[in-house]
């Protein structure tokens, strides 16, 4: 979209949420609209503000905006890294796009595999941003902006950081009474609920049988909408055992009074859909094929948007990690300070492998990474640790030179410079800097999209992480999912909320070992207890791509 003079240009991917709030202040000032759209209001603020109008939006969103005048490109990326925004500055080209492969079609970018962004991969089970699987392709890293002139592409600019943000929360923490902190839980998360509902189409749900979707149904119950299109997955192989979301979501649904779609995925199904799913996946990872389906569900239910509880573990601290990661920290920290244990403690096991005992590969990490935080983050949420990536990437060299450059250890430390120092805060700025950025919402983008779907996040709002972070580190209080399941005004029934959590779980590794793509036999021969489903699937995956 063009401004009506002409002198500045834009090309925008996602939503802003708090646009008519923008649009009613400009109009006030005298600024006339053409049109009912968000992306005319980024047009007229940027017109007004220049590049510090970044700093008023509320949505998901990746954009370049041409300013003709100053013969300058602003490009931007929302404060959690929603939308993708990916670049390549080749032969004097500036070229961008909201995927990797659109980028290396140009003859210019040359295709040479990143050595950081696979080896990032085989870490993570993700690649970590700003690398990408192809050396001269980068992706702008959330929360920031990118200036291009001729001169060329200058370095990106930080305008939002979670982890300072958390860190800022930590700082305000008040302890409240259970009362006070559910009404301001409530009122935060209805708030969020209410910006993402604004559509001109219907909005669904993607349900499972947990608090997180759970109680965004009952809140957008609460903001209003009458009609609630909710959509669960179920597949054969969990058909009675705890893995099966199906009965408890319909449960739900029915609590709730939704519209409620069961859709049943088989193997053959996943087969069929294989092919295209690895073409719409970009760039590798280990997760998304659930999206995937409940996105194929939805737009045959003939929805254009759906809500997703993606991003409650996160903020609300669901995920064991927010236990575990201090408890092991502080149990290792003094023992793997101590000189040569470490050590000792890999070739015991060294020796127990060659004897032919069964020894989980991170066994010997735990002393040599378990000083801080960020190493037994690793050793919880990676799938290799860098020792063991010869078993995944063959060539020696292009592993060394992709540990040289990711710096894991490093890397994952930057996440918390000048932030978080309580243990909340810290696990909270990892896990949403590196597995919700760099997988989750990863995956719920090209899935949905693959699908024509547009998916939004209510759980993954910066002005809901300001009000709500605060409550989270204010130390003694009610679980973070049981503020978010007593928010909507017909709390979640006890049975959902005492449920073990289990997530969109999918039978995968069992498709991928019995059906007729079948490439396991291809991967490294495997240890004893080296290989969980994710380490399987991620190796089958580099040979299938």
């Amino acid at each position: 979209m063009a401004s009506d003079d002409g002198s500045v240009v834009l090309t925008f991917n996602g939503e802003i949420y708090n646009f008519r709030q923008l649009r009613e202040s400009l109009q006030r000032q005298g600024y006339v609209f053409r049109s009912t759209s968000d992306t005319e209001v980024l047009l007229q603020l940027y017109r007004q503000d220049g590049p510090g109008f970044i700093s008023k939006l509320r949505g998901m969103f990746a954009f370049a905006l041409w300013d003709e005048p100053r013969q300058t490109l602003f490009c931007a990326r929302d404060p959690y890294g929603i939308k993708p925004f990916y670049y390549a500055d080749a032969g004097g080209i500036f070229s961008f796009a909201s995927q990797v492969k659109a980028l290396v079609l140009d003859p210019r970018t040359r295709r040479r595999p990143d050595p950081a962004g696979v080896t990032g991969f085989f870490l993570f089970g993700s690649v970590p941003e700003p690398w990408t699987v192809f050396e001269s392709v980068k992706a702008l890293p959330a929360g920031s902006t990118l200036t291009v002139d001729r001169t060329g592409a200058h370095a990106h600019k930080h305008y939002y950081s979670l982890s300072a943000a958390i860190h800022a929360a930590e700082d305000e923490r008040t302890a409240l009474p259970t009362a006070a902190l559910q009404q301001i839980v409530r009122e935060a998360l209805l708030d969020s609920v209410r910006h993402h509902l604004i559509a001109d189409v219907p909005v669904g749900v993607f349900l499972s049988a947990g608090v997180d979707s759970g109680s965004l149904v009952g809140l957008i119950r609460d903001a209003g909408q009458t009609e609630i299109r909710t959509i669960t997955l179920s597949y054969e192989e969990f058909q009675g055992s705890v893995n099966d979301e199906a009965p408890l979501a319909a449960e739900i649904a029915r609590f709730y009074a939704t519209n409620h779609t069961t859709r049943v995925v088989s193997a053959s199904e996943f087969h069929n859909d294989l092919p295209k799913i690895l073409q719409a996946m970009d760039q590798p990872s280990i997760d998304g094929i659930n999206t995937w389906f409940v996105s194929k569900a939805s737009h045959e239910a003939g929805l254009k948007v759906a809500i997703s509880g993606v991003g409650g573990d996160e903020l609300f601290g669901g995920y064991s990690t927010f236990q575990s990661l201090p408890y092991l920290t502080r149990m290792l920290h003094v023992p793997a300070r101590v000189p040569g244990l470490a050590t000792l403690a890999q070739a015991a096991v060294r020796l127990a492998e060659s004897v032919g005992l069964p020894v989980h590969p991170k066994l010997a990490g735990l002393l040599r990474y378990g000083a801080e935080l960020s190493g037994t983050y690793l050793l919880q949420r990676g799938l290799f640790l860098p020792e063991e990536m010869g078993e995944a990437i063959a060539d020696k060299a292009f592993v060394r030179e992709g540990l040289e450059e990711l710096a894991p250890f490093e890397f994952l430390s930057r996440v918390l410079e000048g932030g978080p120092k309580t243990d909340f805060g810290m696990v909270s700025a990892l896990e949403s800097s590196i597995y919700l950025r760099n997988q989750l919402l990863r995956d719920s983008d090209w899935a949905s999209m693959a699908h024509s779907l547009e998916l939004r996040t209510p759980l993954v709002d910066h002005y809901l992480l300001e009000a709500v972070a605060p409550l989270m580190i204010a130390g003694r209080r009610p679980s973070g999912k049981a503020l978010l399941a007593a928010a909507p005004s017909r709390p979640l029934p006890d049975e959902i909320v005492r449920r073990p959590k289990t997530g969109f779980g999918i039978p995968v590794q069992s498709w991928i070992e019995k059906g007729p793509s079948n490439q396991m036999h291809t991967v490294s021969n495997a240890k004893p207890f080296s290989r969980g489903w994710a380490r399987s699937v991620a190796a089958w995956q580099q040979v299938t791509c």
